[in-house]
């Protein structure tokens, strides 16, 4: 029986499997390789940021730069301002914008309800409570608290304990007969429009020029002096279309 012959060809080296991928434990996959980036010391200067903090953004400075306000540290801290409860009203909306809560201890609750209940999109974010209601908050550095005490001229002692991560915004519509001692312990003062009786006040605590003193009355509704005892700076808030749907436009009075 005669066979029939295949034609022969050189036996092919078994195709390379692939090499598993080595995982760098608690570091994951890596990832592409880049050239690395290099700068010069002299190039070095030209990096800056926008702002000088990490916080909530409450309008822009003179030269038009975002104003930041770090209102959340590892330990309590108390901020005054004289003024609005539009302004008030929007730092609490920004503050819940971050991921804070808000807590609202006020004896106008109908006037914060509306933000509230727009706050969080359904999330209880912002809580609103009547005068001495206001319970322990529980914050923490995963779960940062802004009190808002909206209780008139004269407000009375907070029940609530100093806390890390816990900030306390009081509202002074206008100063009050205790307003020197709300002033002196305040780590930060915000003042708007006042009356020029008014502005010697603010300007004997918080040690202000005689140029900021006559500016005082004359602030337009949007622009807040914000002071320490080491820095002052005036900022103006403007809102963002959400913010006016929801509070209007910029006012002094409620």
């Amino acid at each position: 029986m005669a066979y029939q012959s295949y034609p022969t060809q050189a036996p092919q080296p078994a195709a390379e499997q692939p090499r598993p991928t080595r995982v760098r434990p608690g570091f994951g996959l890596r990832g592409p390789r880049r050239e690395k980036h290099v700068l010069t010391t002299e190039d070095l200067a030209a990096l800056s940021f926008p702002v000088g903090d990490d916080g909530v953004v409450i309008g822009v400075d003179p030269q038009q730069q975002p104003a930041v306000i770090g209102l959340f540290r590892p330990h309590a801290y108390d901020v005054v301002l004289v003024g609005g409860m539009w302004t008030a009203q929007v730092i609490a909306l920004r503050a819940a914008a971050t991921g804070a809560r808000v807590a609202v201890e006020t004896g106008r609750p109908q006037a914060w309800a509306p933000m509230a209940q727009a706050a969080g999109g359904g999330q209880p974010c912002v809580t609103v409570h009547q005068v001495g209601r206001l319970g322990p908050q529980g914050a923490s550095v995963a779960s940062p608290v802004l009190v808002v005490r909206d209780l008139g001229a004269r407000p009375s002692r907070s029940r609530l304990s100093a806390a890390p991560w816990q900030t306390t915004l009081t509202l002074l519509p206008y100063l009050g007969p205790n307003a020197s001692r709300v002033l002196n312990s305040a780590d930060l003062v915000g003042v708007q429009r006042i009356s020029p009786q008014e502005a010697e006040v603010v300007a004997r605590v918080l040690s202000l020029s005689d140029q900021e003193v006559v500016s005082l009355p004359s602030l337009g509704d949007n622009i807040t002096l914000w002071a320490t005892r080491m820095r002052k700076q005036y900022v103006m808030t403007n809102p963002v279309e959400a913010e006016a749907q929801l509070l209007g436009g910029p006012r002094r009075m409620d």
